[in-house]
């Protein structure tokens, strides 16, 4: 008798835990990416869309908080035209409802890492709007290459993106490029850790036609941008500096003076090692001229350039 209504129990737990599986389970949780992407193809060809618009959405998803930030934002913005809820909505971004409100029978384009969907499936959604020249070059940046999707940086639900607001896009960034994180936190680095400077300064994020993706054509017209008395042209000029700047500087940071790549007298005689008195070896530095202090620079001290018409060497 016992063992008989032990047995029960355990049916009945079994049972109560499969139908909490069942619950919390979507329909569409068996699915494969590609199966689940035909099946959008399908809703999408049908544009059963809901004559309601956001109300049947808040019917069921009014409670969550992250859905409801959507109205903090400007993608939630009523009096904008351009904003997705000025015209179908949440449809406008989820994809047609169809059924998916009788019982959530039916998928709805999701976005983010819990996604099943391809970057590329979830950004050609963003990308229906967002196509200006801004992102011109994004099928051919390395982001797009790497498949990072729209959402894994940008969060519309919100009433500020974290990748739009200057105190946050340096956090966005460095979340994946974590060398250039530990370069910007180095004794010697531009002001990127105290966000007095943004990472799309230099460069962006959407891709451009330049090396590393830079906003202007080449590394030493970003670095003019704001470093502009280095430009020239001056009277002497010093080929490393006229061809790359980051020849001699890390512009992420370095642990050495002046963001350089490494500390002089070693930097130039990378370049000047059978040059004379240049290649001489200091043992112990601060013993002379050679190594101490500013080394090469103690005389040297015009390295971007000089115009002084004595000054062929850089003394001046």
């Amino acid at each position: 008798m016992i063992c008989r209504l032990v047995k029960r129990v355990l049916v009945g737990i079994a049972a109560l835990g499969w139908i909490s599986v069942s619950v919390n389970a979507a329909p569409w949780d068996h699915l494969t990416g590609e199966q689940l992407e035909q099946k959008l193809t399908e809703k999408f060809t049908q544009g059963q869309y809901s004559p309601k618009g956001a109300d049947s959405c808040l019917m069921c998803h009014r409670k969550n908080e992250v859905v409801m930030a959507i109205f903090d934002g400007t993608h939630g913005a009523m009096n904008n035209k351009q904003s997705p809820m000025a015209g179908l909505q949440c449809e406008a971004c989820h994809g047609p409802q169809g059924k998916h409100n009788k019982g959530g029978k039916e998928p709805m384009i999701a976005f983010g890492e819990e996604s099943k969907l391809s970057a590329s499936a979830q950004n050609s959604v963003c990308q229906g709007c967002h196509n200006d020249p801004k992102q011109m070059a994004w099928h051919t940046s390395t982001h797009n290459l790497e498949e990072i999707a729209c959402a894994d940086c940008h969060n519309v639900h919100s009433a500020k993106d974290p990748a739009l607001d200057k105190l946050t896009i340096n956090d966005t960034c460095t979340s994946c490029h974590s060398k250039e994180k530990a370069d910007m936190n180095k004794r010697s680095s531009h002001p990127l850790k105290w966000d007095q400077m943004t990472c799309i300064d230099c460069h962006s994020p959407h891709g451009s036609m330049n090396e590393s993706a830079l906003n202007k054509p080449t590394i030493n017209d970003t670095c003019y941008s704001c470093h502009a008395e280095k430009r020239g042209p001056v009277l002497w000029e010093h080929a490393p500096v006229t061809e790359n700047c980051v020849t001699c500087h890390n512009p992420h940071g370095s642990v050495n003076d002046d963001l350089l790549n490494s500390r002089a007298p070693q930097l130039c005689q990378q370049c000047h090692a059978p040059d004379g008195h240049a290649s001489r070896v200091v043992l112990e530095p601060g013993m002379d001229a050679f190594g101490g202090g500013k080394s090469c620079l103690n005389c040297h001290n015009k390295i971007h350039g000089s115009n002084h018409p004595s000054g062929s060497l850089f003394q001046r």
